[in-house]
């Protein structure tokens, strides 16, 4: 039976904005409505709200509140983290060296590739396991005689694409063993998995709000104490200097809320993800002839993301079949949304180009139930075999 509302299984992409964290916003939209930087009580009101804010943020990472930049975004963060090491290293007439793979997101994958271009940065692109995994011996055997601030090694802690989970706590310490800097992208791992930074071994770590029922336009880096920042946009002096720009001080205050009920209810949340995520794989495995799974599996897996390529298939057209159904998902990163090119990720884990043009992703979320998983299992097989016999019609297959 259809479900009454659109089965919503993009949650990589984004999620709700969670009610309680709306309410929480709703007072600095209307009413204590002050630009933190005034001096008078208007002002005051709000600079304390973006330091509460700070300083709940700080307890749920385990740093210190000056170690927190608050941005606009996740990709505002990692452009912050790469650029700055490029542009400390050609201040001191070095050339920085940057260590990544080409499974991460663009924010870090293009940025390097253009600080490459633009500044001279040294980039080496780091080799993934079939699962996309980063080997912390490959990367150690990359990283041998490198020494100095001006190496940064940059992995993401989870997967968009995929679900992988990375061994950041071990590949920080083979940086930190060589000398390098250690940053990591925790954008897709906010919500779902520890963020202890210092067990994490991370100099730097990004997030943004919206990945964890928090709303759009704001995120974070943090920046271990003792590391300098060069500002990305100059202007004011807000974020001691690191970061221009007048203080979203609503959004600032939601992506605190939000962190704060996502770690408070961890437990609850993940143990719900896995249940419906295990459902999706098994029963995606079982009923569609020449599915993979991509990615890792089980625990080292984001437990609300399961994605796979489907043999066959053109992944937009899937989608298209599964949005008349109600059901929304993705193929990949939503930031390729309609890209007709085969992903990166999937190219990097060995999968023929169009193999990966079949890829699909569906991550589930606090309001899945089993019986949207029940029609997801019930309407896919048949959306496949549809787009199956279109293709197969016009000589594609």
């Amino acid at each position: 039976m259809r479900p009454t509302k659109p089965i919503y299984l993009d949650h990589a992409a984004t999620t709700p904005t969670d009610p309680r964290v709306v309410e929480a916003m709703l007072p600095y939209f209307t009413e204590a409505y002050g630009n933190p930087s005034s001096t008078h009580r208007f002002g005051r009101t709000a600079d304390n709200a973006v330091e509460k804010a700070r300083e709940t943020i700080a307890g749920i990472l385990n740093c210190e509140r000056r170690e927190i930049v608050f941005t606009s975004c996740g990709t505002e963060s990692d452009n912050l983290a790469l650029r700055t090491t490029a542009i400390t290293a050609k201040l001191r007439g070095e050339t920085a060296h940057l260590l990544t793979a080409h499974t991460e997101h663009h924010a870090i994958s293009h940025t390097a590739a253009q600080l490459e271009q633009t500044m001279g940065t040294r980039v080496t692109w780091l080799p993934v396991e079939a699962d996309g995994t980063v080997d912390p011996a490959a990367l150690q055997a990359l990283l041998d005689g490198t020494t100095g601030a001006d190496t940064l090694v940059s992995v993401m802690y989870a997967n968009n694409e995929v679900g992988t989970i990375q061994p950041i706590p071990k590949l920080a310490a083979v940086a930190h063993a060589a000398g390098a800097l250690f940053h990591t992208d925790a954008v897709q791992a906010g919500g779902q998995l520890p963020m202890d930074v210092k067990a994490l071994g991370a100099d730097m770590l990004a997030l943004t709000a919206h990945k964890f029922y928090g709303p759009k336009g704001v995120g974070l880096l943090y920046v271990r104490d003792g590391l300098s920042i060069i500002p990305a946009q100059t202007g004011g002096g807000q974020e001691a200097q690191r970061r221009a720009g007048t203080h979203n001080v609503p959004l600032i205050v939601g992506m605190a809320k939000a962190l704060e009920l996502a770690y408070a209810e961890l437990n609850n949340r993940t143990t719900h993800y896995r249940h419906l995520r295990d459902r999706l794989i098994e029963g995606v495995l079982a009923t569609i002839l020449g599915a993979t799974l991509t990615g890792a599996d089980g625990d080292h897996r984001l437990p609300n993301h399961a994605s796979f390529i489907l043999d066959g298939i053109d992944a937009n057209a899937l989608l298209m079949h599964l949005d008349l159904s109600g059901i929304a998902c993705s193929s990949g990163s939503a930031c390729n949304t309609g890209n007709p090119e085969p992903s990166d990720v999937l190219l990097c884990l060995g999968y023929e180009p169009a193999r990966a043009l079949g890829s699909l992703r569906l991550t589930v979320g606090q309001q899945t139930t089993d019986a949207d998983i029940d029609y997801v299992l019930q309407v896919l097989p048949q959306a496949v075999q549809r787009v199956r016999g279109v293709r197969e019609a016009q000589g594609l297959l």
